[in-house]
């Protein structure tokens, strides 16, 4: 049942990598590269339940939060065009 799943989720990642490279937006691909974080996620908890080794839930967790603080970062580059503060920015909030 569960090598199933890890098919069905190999195929899930096969198909979030090819819309990642078609796009046809940036915003189509970082949705799809987010969707294969998450695939991946599930990959490796269920590779951790076959295998019989627990940590790889800490693992999957971890990487969780790198995928969804790495897609929130690569959204606000492609808004504001950078990742810190403007000097412009700062002024406001000071007066």
């Amino acid at each position: 049942m569960f090598s199933i799943a890890m098919i069905a989720v190999l195929i899930t990642m096969v198909m979030a990598l090819a819309r990642a490279l078609m796009g046809p937006s940036v915003y189509d691909r970082i949705l799809a590269v987010n969707t294969f974080g998450t695939a991946a996620i599930l990959f490796i908890a269920v590779l951790g339940f076959l295998m019989g080794r627990p940590e790889f839930l800490d693992i999957a967790l971890v990487y969780a939060l790198i995928n969804f603080i790495g897609t929130i970062a690569v959204l606000k580059f492609f808004k504001y065009g950078n990742l810190g503060y403007s000097d412009e920015d700062s002024e406001g909030e000071n007066a």
